[in-house]
């Protein structure tokens, strides 16, 4: 019997589901009903009998993927690649001969938006070429085997026997751990979110085992998965905790994957990163996927890139055509939760994510939510590894419908039946807005994202509106309305930039008066009302003020003053000029010298730096008064 998913050939449903006799291919008896199973009238059965519906193409299968990854990915529901998937898939799997040598794998920078389908577009390339390494191993050592067999015949000696595969629960049989690919994410949900894809796609594929590790989780725990895996998905700090204590190797890593490397470097892991890329420096391929290709991503694909191929899938600023944004606006924290409670009353709503901006805000908001009826947990960075797991989980299964989070949940939720996101405390940082609505519209489903914003988020929400390149369009719900009135549009700038009339360019600033012009003849901080009359013999006003870094009547247009010097000091020492002081007398003011208010205590002796004498004995005691 022939397989059906050879590992030669292409899949096919056609050669799958094949009817050619001269095969031996299973094939299915045809089912002919007997009138008395199936007394009803002929009439009926003509209605029930339905056309037979076209199957769809699986677009997966000219992407050259294996035959148990199709299997995997039709499984899932999905027959038709997306764009970034399109795009990177056979970039990552092919390679460039060179000469004699080995082929060469091709380093991709890719940015894209959320929820287009990153995970699988550097899942799939790397689990197939692990499956074809895999294949070719079992194949060497099943050659290396036979051989031995034929060798050990031909001398007429017992044929070998098959090594058994040792248990990796013993500690006798422990071995650090040497993956083929590893998989970097910044946050724990989001590593374990990749790895729960990475299970699903490896379900048929024999032998292929997939790790996580976070911290937070039991290290024993991990040390046991880690056994044997061949794709590691990890966060920076606790593989590197593994790594140090020889758990796991990284000189046998071969291919590399950074998600989300923008978030990755605004939590700080770019130490981590380096010493990652020194640890897996004989890697072959190296793939980064960002949401942006910033400056500073590109600085850090240099630094652990050999010549990358950037694609640049669609933009974040580009528009959720699949997401209906919007905008309220509210009076205080009180107005917001009375927004935010009407629409939780909406019976539409499958699941939500509502996000908040601090850890206290997240907790009081879910209490809020529970006291009134609604089934809503927190998560945030505070909690430990294992609530967090478990509410997520309850998420997932639907036992939870609305989960009120910080922006830990921006990143790696994938939960499909998410159908609302509300912003009741807005990001940081307006790139995180993006992330957060990407948790609804997935895969090209439709969602709502709603924002709630005070008259003091203004300057975020028009942060907002520059990096989208998008302008909200505010809404009211009847019986709701702000008391006070809303910017409707951004307003035009007045603080630098082109044609600004505030600092920028073409400002035509230094034109400008700063107040009226000093007089040759004013000196320093003396006002006009301070001059005496005119002296025609000095050509100047006679200056009657003792403000100023000098006399005014000493100018360049006039005579200086007797005793003046180019070289003194300026300042308002000039004004003692011709005091009669010597150059060695004492500083003035507070500077001058004083007698000590105090006179100095009669145990304090001269050479023992102004310290207290206190008599002591050899123990270092204080020591007894002498009695008379």
């Amino acid at each position: 019997m022939t397989d059906a998913f050879d590992a030669t050939g292409d899949f096919s449903l056609a050669e799958t589901f094949s009817t050619d006799s001269s095969t031996d291919t299973f094939q299915a008896e045809p089912f002919a009903p007997s009138a008395a199973e199936f007394a009803e009238p002929a009439e009926v059965l003509t209605q029930d009998v339905a056309e037979p519906v076209p199957a769809v193409p699986n677009g997966f299968v000219k992407l050259g993927l294996a035959p148990e990854l199709l299997r995997a990915v039709e499984g899932l529901g999905f027959t038709q690649p997306t764009t970034v998937q399109l795009q990177t898939i056979p970039l990552a799997m092919q390679g460039e001969a060179q000469g004699n040598e080995a082929a060469r794998f091709i380093d991709l920078m890719v940015s894209s938006q959320t929820g287009s389908g990153k995970t699988a577009a550097f899942l799939l390339p790397v689990l197939h070429t692990l499956l074809k390494q895999q294949a070719q191993a079992e194949a060497d050592e099943r050659a290396a085997f036979e051989r031995a067999v034929a060798d050990a015949a031909a001398k007429g000696e017992a044929p070998p026997k098959r090594g058994k595969r040792k248990d990796p629960t013993n500690p006798r049989n422990f071995k650090a751990t040497a993956p083929g690919a590893l998989v970097l994410c910044p946050t724990r949900e989001l590593a374990q979110q990749v790895a729960h894809d990475a299970i699903e796609l490896v379900k048929h594929c024999r032998g292929l085992r997939i790790a996580n590790v976070v911290g937070g989780m039991p290290y024993q725990l991990q040390i046991a998965k880690l056994q044997n895996a061949n794709l590691v998905v990890a966060t920076p700090g606790r593989l590197l905790d593994l790594q140090r204590s020889m758990q796991i190797k990284l000189d046998q890593v071969q291919f590399l994957v950074v998600d989300e490397a923008d978030r990755m470097l605004d939590l700080g892991f770019a130490d981590d990163l380096a010493e990652v890329n020194q640890l897996t420096i004989e890697r072959k391929q190296t793939m980064m996927f960002s949401a942006t290709l910033a400056p500073r991503i590109q600085q850090l694909a240099q630094r652990v890139m050999r010549e990358p191929q950037r694609l640049q899938i669609d933009s974040p600023q580009e528009k959720h055509q699949n997401i209906k944004q919007m905008l309220f606006w509210a009076d205080n924290a009180q107005h917001k939760r009375k927004l935010l409670d009407h629409w939780l009353r909406d019976t539409t709503i499958n699941q939500a994510i509502v996000f908040a901006s601090t850890q206290i805000e997240c907790d009081g908001l879910a209490n809020d939510l529970q006291q009134d009826g609604f089934s809503a947990v927190a998560l945030h960075g505070a909690l430990n590894q294992g609530l967090r797991n478990r509410r997520l989980m309850a998420l997932r299964e639907g036992h939870v419908q609305i989960l009120v989070a910080t922006d830990v949940a921006a990143r790696g939720i994938d939960v499909p039946t998410i159908s609302h996101v509300f912003n009741f405390g807005l990001p940081m940082k307006a790139e995180d807005y993006t992330h957060r609505i990407g948790r609804t519209g997935r895969a090209g489903r439709d969602g709502i994202a709603v924002t709630f914003a005070e008259f003091r988020d203004r300057r975020k929400i028009f942060d907002i509106e520059s990096y989208t390149r998008q302008q909200f369009k505010a809404e009211t719900i009847p019986g709701l309305e702000p008391q006070q009135r809303f910017p409707d549009a951004r307003p035009r700038s007045n603080f630098g930039g082109r044609d600004s009339d505030r600092g920028g360019r073409d400002n035509h600033s230094r034109d400008r008066k700063f107040g009226p012009a000093r007089g040759a003849d004013r000196g320093g901080f003396g006002d006009k009302s301070a001059r005496g009359p005119f002296n025609a013999g000095a050509g100047s006003y006679q200056n009657n003020s003792n403000g100023g870094f000098g006399q005014g009547n000493e100018r360049r247009d006039g005579p200086p003053r007797e005793g003046f010097s180019y070289e003194r000091k300026g300042g308002f020492n000039d004004r003692f000029a011709g005091a009669g002081r010597s150059e060695g007398a004492a500083p003035r003011g507070d500077f001058a010298a004083r007698k000590p208010a105090f006179g100095k205590p009669m145990s304090v002796r001269p050479g023992n730096g102004g310290k207290v004498f206190v008599p002591r004995d050899a123990h270092k005691r204080p020591a007894k008064p002498v009695r008379d």
